[in-house]
């Protein structure tokens, strides 16, 4: 017996992504969409295609998102890659055959080439990057704490992981990184504010420098030519900036 599997995606102005990721997942059985009101054309290509269960949901934070979404599907089994990442026909099978061969484990992590304007980095920092894209969703969610950077909540705390590796596109130019970089850090400055965590100097000047240091010298960023400079930069910036935001939190809140 077949098993069937739903392929999730989270949305907000992805018109450049959305055809080729719905190219990708022909093997769903269905294809659930939640849009944060994209502003672009989205929407218009998505419900083209007859799979598409196509909602509008209002953007809070990226667990509640994903959390939304796995409550629409109608499987167990569920892909949940973003649409900057493009899978290979190897990586598509080797789903295929990994739920239909009764599987050893209820989620599975998948490696991801990270790519930033059209150049692969082979350090950088991003040389162990992964993330759970296969998993069972009748086993699993995303922790409630955890508002970006999302992690599932897995019963048995054991993962596998696919051998066929995802191009992961980022951004062409450093400002929309960095803009796509500082979103985070806004949510997890909201993260470490209900964690009570008081920003000090450590925050603010050592740990931007280390995340610089670590990227580019530890984690052989330097390698990578002038990309690796620019994304240890920008890493450590958008670093910086998460503890700025949770400082305004406090002031706001003291107000």
């Amino acid at each position: 017996m077949s098993i069937k599997i739903s392929a999730l995606l989270i949305t907000y102005n992805e018109e450049d992504n959305i055809l080729r990721f719905l190219d990708e997942a022909s093997y769903a059985e269905e294809i659930i969409i939640v849009d944060s009101f994209s502003t672009d054309k989205t929407e218009e290509l998505a419900i083209k295609n007859p799979k598409v269960h196509f909602v509008k949901r209002e953007f809070d934070n990226f667990t509640n998102q994903r959390n939304y979404a796995l409550s629409l599907a109608k499987n167990d089994w569920v892909t949940f890659f973003d649409a900057d990442e493009e899978l290979s026909k190897d990586l598509i099978n080797e789903i295929l055959l990994t739920v239909k061969s009764k599987p050893k484990y209820e989620a599975y992590y998948v490696y991801r080439k990270f790519f930033f304007k059209d150049k692969c980095l082979s350090y950088s920092g991003m040389q162990s990057d992964k993330a759970v894209r296969l998993f069972n969703k009748s086993k699993i969610h995303y922790k409630l704490n955890h508002l970006v950077h999302e992690q599932i909540d897995c019963v048995n705390e054991m993962i596998g992981c696919l051998k066929n590796k995802l191009d992961h596109h980022t951004f062409n130019n450093e400002k929309d990184y960095l803009c796509k970089l500082n979103s985070y850090s806004r949510l997890r400055a909201k993260e470490l504010y209900d964690k009570k965590l008081k920003p000090n100097f450590f925050h603010f000047k050592i740990k931007p420098a280390y995340r610089f240091f670590n990227y580019y010298i530890i984690r052989l960023g330097f390698l990578d030519g002038k990309e690796g400079y620019v994304i240890s930069k920008l890493h450590a910036i958008s670093v910086a900036n998460r503890y700025k935001y949770l400082d305004e939190i406090y002031k706001k809140n003291s107000d």
